[in-house]
Formats: structure tokens, sequence, C-alpha cells
């Protein structure tokens, strides 16, 4: 079994420059039209997706963010009240008004519960909830939710991100610990995934996490370059084994793909390995994360272009 998880979730959606939709054109072309109040272009975007549950968490959750999406998706269900997806979507749509504080949590979680029993095999109303729970609800209830979701899908990419960050907050004043809980869980989570699975780098995604806290906690320093948390022998073990990994079986299939692209280019500018970091910024493009260029309190897309154009050389 793995460590149990708490702390708190990663901060949420990025300034304009970032568009959480990725490299995903289907979904920005949907999320266009149901801002537009076409609704019918989301219902038949979720329908192609299928059970792919890492694509529809993804998707579901980037149309969720959008201010009028609740709204249409309440639309759609009075068309359609027979339709899970429908059902599925404005309950996550209820859990990011509800970080907004725009909503009632506990109509939001009551909202997910009734999706989840229109579409038990589906994560995605728990994926809903453990991103609400992430960020209100007890420790208990956060590692309830983690398992719903694994259960369902253990693989899930964006609920493991989630967990990782929520466990790099245990003992956050106990400094440089290469035996934290947080190295723990993402290497455990590593080892159990299939060996083409993205979750391959989430020992690297918990090293960012926890500079993170350790970087606020003011154990680390505040530039992450400059930073020994980046170079001791656990750290560049780490390193090597995720871009090895992405040399084998790093592919652009996976929606969330360039999340894990950023994690690793920024630990390799962390780590002093500017040719390595120019690959993946090449394979990045445009489509940047706020995290972790933001870690622990810098703008990140300034972060992103200043550490891009360098490894480029084209500073």
């Amino acid at each position: 079994m793995p460590p149990p998880p708490f702390g708190r979730a990663r901060n949420r959606r990025a300034p304009h420059a970032f568009d959480p939709a990725l490299d995903d054109t289907e979904l920005a072309s949907a999320r266009t039209a149901l801002a537009q109040g076409r609704w019918t272009a989301v219902r038949s975007l979720l329908a192609a997706t299928g059970d792919d549950w890492d694509s529809r968490g993804h998707r579901i959750t980037v149309l969720a963010q959008e201010p009028g999406t609740a709204a249409w998706s309440r639309e759609w269900r009075l068309a359609e009240p027979e339709s899970a997806d429908a059902a599925v979507l404005q309950a996550c749509a209820m859990v990011f008004r509800a970080l907004n504080g725009k909503e009632r949590p506990d109509h939001a979680r009551k909202a997910c519960n009734a999706a989840a029993a229109l579409v038990p095999d589906d994560p995605t109303p728990w994926l809903s909830l453990l991103i609400l729970e992430c960020a209100t609800g007890r420790d208990e209830d956060v590692v309830r939710l983690f398992d719903e979701v694994r259960h369902r899908h253990p693989d899930h990419h964006h609920a493991h991100h989630l967990m990782v960050a929520r466990l790099a907050e245990r003992h956050a004043q106990a400094g440089q610990d290469p035996m934290h809980e947080v190295y723990d869980f993402a290497s455990w989570a590593a080892e159990q995934a299939p060996a083409h699975s993205p979750l391959a780098i989430l020992p690297v995604v918990a090293h960012a996490e926890r500079y993170r806290v350790l970087a606020a906690a003011g154990s680390e320093a505040r530039d992450a370059a400059s930073s020994g948390h980046w170079t001791g022998r656990r750290a560049r073990q780490v390193m090597k084994a995720a871009f090895d990994w992405w040399l084998e079986w790093g592919h652009e299939a996976h929606p969330r793909n360039r999340v894990d692209l950023n994690f690793l280019a920024h630990a390799k500018v962390c780590e002093g390995r500017p040719a390595e970091a120019a690959a993946l910024f090449h394979r990045i493009g445009p489509h940047a994360t706020p995290a972790p260029w933001s870690y622990p309190d810098r703008d990140p897309y300034d972060a992103f272009r200043t550490a891009r154009n360098t490894a480029l050389g084209t500073a």
C-alpha cells in the first residue's frame, strides 16, 4: 500500500498566458462553442472521448473552469435530462464555483455524488470531489476519494498529481529529507504503473512540489536554479530516470503530456542541463503550464520564457 497522502492542493488557474486545454484543439473548439451557448459541441466531444478516463477527466475539468459552464450545462440537462455527461460536467463546474466562493461546497458534493451514481465506472465525478476536498476537506476524505479514483482507473494522471502536491506539504519545517513521504509515494506510483505510463515522471513532480514547500518555508533558495535541491545524488538519479523514460516512451498521445514535459524541462533547467532542457522545450512548444515555473512565488510566464530562451540560445 502507498503511504497516505495529506496536505493541500496546488494553485489552480494560471494567468491569461496559459491555456489549460494544452494541445487539445478539439477541446479548445468545444470550449469556445460552449461559451457561445452551443453545448452540442461538448456533447459530441465527450461522446467521442468515451472511457479514455485521463482524456475525459482533462476535458471535463478544463471545460468546468469556464465561468459560464455551470449555467450552460444546466441548460443541457434541461434539454436532455438523461445525459450523464451533462450531469458530470455540471457537477465539476459546481466544484470550481465552490472553490471560487460562488457555490456551497455541500451542493457541489451532492451534485458529484449524484453524477457518480449515474456512471459507476467513471472516475471523473470522484476526481471532481477530490479536487474539492484537496482544498477544503479532511485528510481521511482525501485519501478515500483518491482510492475511489484509483479503483476505477489505477493510473489516473491528474489524481496522482493532486496527491503529490498535497503530500509535499507534510512537515514543511523539517527541511530537506530524501526519505520524505512524498518521494516514497511518487516512487511507489511510478513503480506500480505500466512501463509506458507517464506516472514514471511523478518522482520529478514530487521533487518540484517539495521544493515549492521548502522554498516557501525558507529552507531552500527562492531561485530554483540556484537551489541545492536539484543537485543532490538522489535528485540527479530521479531526473536521469525520468529523462531516459521520456526518450524511450515519451509520446504525444496523453492529454496531459505537456504537464509532464513542463515539470521535466524545469528540472533540467534547475539541474544545469540546457541541452536536455532544449529538447524538451521544442516538444512543449507554446503549451507552457504555470506549475512548476511559478515555484515558489515567481511570475510563471516570465520564468518559462527566460528558461526557454536560455536553453534554446535565443535570449
